[in-house]
């Protein structure tokens, strides 16, 4: 992933003013804070550092390169960093920004199930193509209940499926705005 990791770096930086990663708090395993790491596909002026704000379709935040590294799942490789410290996993719950974990505990009954695992850079519910905006509390129960099949039928096997769906099935990328 170097060769792709240094692309993207350099993209960012030659086309918008910013850093390169973006950083945000996050809760993993046993609801323990980390920070995440992500290539900035936003606007750096123009950003929501809470979190709290979904990015939506033709979301105008969202740079040119910034659209293509969603689009391809490209922003989400430095969160091979984050795996390394040993704070996700390359397979588990995606993490969700603390604003919608302190919201949806207290509307979604076993959502804080998700921290019994790692959170992962993909997993279940991504490649069912539930990513992405989650703008009705039905949206986030389907996530959630597709977390909770992982984490109840978790294997190896499962684990290669859905690194392999990630890769080739277009329902991984659907959502990737």
């Amino acid at each position: 992933f170097a060769p792709l990791f240094v692309a993207s770096a350099i993209a960012i930086k030659a086309t918008s003013p910013g850093p390169v990663f973006f950083r945000q708090q996050r809760y993993g395993y046993r609801n323990r804070p980390f920070r995440i790491y992500k290539f900035r596909s936003m606007d750096a002026a123009r950003g929501d550092p809470s979190g709290t704000r979904q990015t939506v379709p033709g979301d105008a935040r969202v740079t040119r390169v910034g659209r293509v590294l969603r689009s391809t799942s490209l922003d989400e490789i430095p969160q091979l960093i984050n795996v390394i410290k040993g704070d996700m996993s390359l397979v588990g719950p995606r993490p969700h920004a603390v604003a919608h974990n302190n919201e949806y505990e207290e509307r979604i009954r076993l959502y804080a199930r998700r921290h019994n695992v790692k959170p992962g850079i993909t997993g279940w519910a991504q490649v069912n193509g539930l990513r992405g905006e989650t703008s009705t509390i039905d949206k986030m129960v389907r996530r959630v209940e597709h977390d909770l099949y992982y984490i109840d039928h978790w294997s190896v096997m499962f684990d290669l499926k859905i690194m392999l769906m990630t890769l080739f099935s277009p329902r991984s990328y659907r959502n990737a705005y």
